[in-house]
């Protein structure tokens, strides 16, 4: 197939980015001729066409006048299949790899304090947005779109008019092997953690979003447990009433064992300001070698206000590593509550968190349940590319 492929802009910590360079290059090798369509690029994928969307303009209007240019630009040139990851005028397929911004800007005023919420989503920008995204999601502007999670499906078929039968889940993949290949003891030695220091993790950029400053909340209530003697005497009840006050119950698993653990360590992957806060937080900014991250850590944390759907749980899974997210990601949907990880229906919730946290260190972790070819990069691109095809035969572009 000959596909134009658009994203407006490169972010060396952005998923969505990181996601589709993987995926341009799984195509161009598959044999597929892949232009993109970007505002600017760095490190695309090699053979890969780079078609640069210059336009100028104010963080209002640039995304309008982006969807408006690379309109023009595909008409111009015979596309077996138009694929886009923006919210664009007239494509064939559209990844919502986004989400729903009228949905995040919901869980914003859900979260928010009271009295930011009469503020939040009203400036030119988010108007925008929100116009551009409801043509996006009209049929008769899209032929077909793919979602990462059930939870991003109900939404656009809550708000929008778009028929069920045309949206696919396509759930996201990773470099499995890449993620079972990290070095545990040399990195928790590189950042100076302990063996008796039980180290959650915490990667992404967003922080607002994606819900550090509950994990922080998280972080010093344990500091305050761990310190008490008696905390340490009863911690095999302590983590069974943690267990019980999961979502669900969780009767797979025997009594909690004592927790070996004399102090509790967060590190954080990703970009954004060191905030004030517990001790014991390490800041690691972006990790090339992230996947060490993982094999070095016990527990990934990640209670997102709003998330489609988070690499880092497919990431993290491959590792082996259990995690606790929120209900608000849709990552969740690949958690087996009790055995590879917990889901808090409330992020904000620091005494629901931090029962999820005990649990995990109060338990060994268990194999993942999730298998190698579901969280897999070539299952993700096999899926997509189906869509894909399925999108330029409607358009008669390629036979059946």
């Amino acid at each position: 197939m000959k596909l134009a492929v658009i994203r407006r802009q490169f972010s060396a910590t952005g998923g969505a980015e990181l996601y589709l360079q993987r995926l341009m290059t799984a195509l161009v090798d598959a044999g597929h001729e892949v232009h993109l369509f970007a505002e600017a690029w760095s490190g695309q994928a090699k053979d890969v066409k780079l078609h640069v969307v210059s336009v100028t303009g104010t963080r209002a209007t640039k995304p309008v006048r982006f969807a408006e240019a690379v309109r023009e630009l595909t008409r111009r040139e015979a596309f077996d299949c138009v694929f886009s990851l923006e919210r664009t005028l007239k494509q064939d397929v559209y990844r919502a790899g986004d989400g729903v911004h009228r949905v995040w800007l919901e869980r914003r005023r859900q979260f928010a304090p009271w009295w930011k919420r009469p503020f939040i989503g009203r400036g030119a920008f988010h108007r925008n947005l929100l116009a551009l995204e409801a043509r996006t999601f009209d049929p008769a502007n899209t032929s077909r779109i793919i979602v990462n999670s059930h939870m991003v499906k109900g939404e656009i078929l809550r708000h929008f008019a778009f028929p069920e039968e045309r949206i696919h889940l396509v759930r996201n993949g990773v470099d499995v092997k890449r993620f079972q290949s990290g070095k545990r003891a040399g990195t928790r030695a590189r950042f100076g953690v302990k063996d008796d220091e039980f180290l959650l993790l915490f990667v992404g950029s967003g922080w607002e979003r994606k819900g550090l400053k509950y994990v922080a909340g998280a972080l010093t209530r344990l500091h305050l447990l761990l310190a008490k003697e008696t905390f340490q005497a009863s911690l095999a009840a302590v983590a069974e009433v943690a267990r019980k006050t999961l979502r669900g119950e969780v009767n797979a698993l025997p009594v909690a064992l004592p927790v070996p653990f004399k102090r509790a360590r967060l590190l954080v992957v990703g970009k954004g300001r060191p905030m004030s806060g517990p001790g014991g937080v390490i800041y690691a900014d972006s990790l090339p070698d992230v996947e060490n991250a993982y094999a070095a850590a016990d527990l990934l944390v990640f209670p997102p206000i709003y998330e489609p759907s988070s690499n880092v749980v497919a990431e993290a899974l491959a590792a082996g590593l259990p995690v606790v997210t929120s209900e608000q990601n849709g990552a969740s949907e690949w958690i087996e509550e009790g055995r590879n990880g917990s889901v808090v229906e409330n992020p904000s919730d620091i005494g629901v968190l931090v029962d999820a946290i005990l649990f995990w260190m109060a338990h060994r972790p268990r194999p993942g349940v999730v298998s190698e070819y579901a969280l897999s990069l070539e299952r993700n691109v096999m899926e997509t590319v189906s869509v894909l095809e399925q999108a330029a035969r409607e358009r008669g572009a390629l036979s059946s």
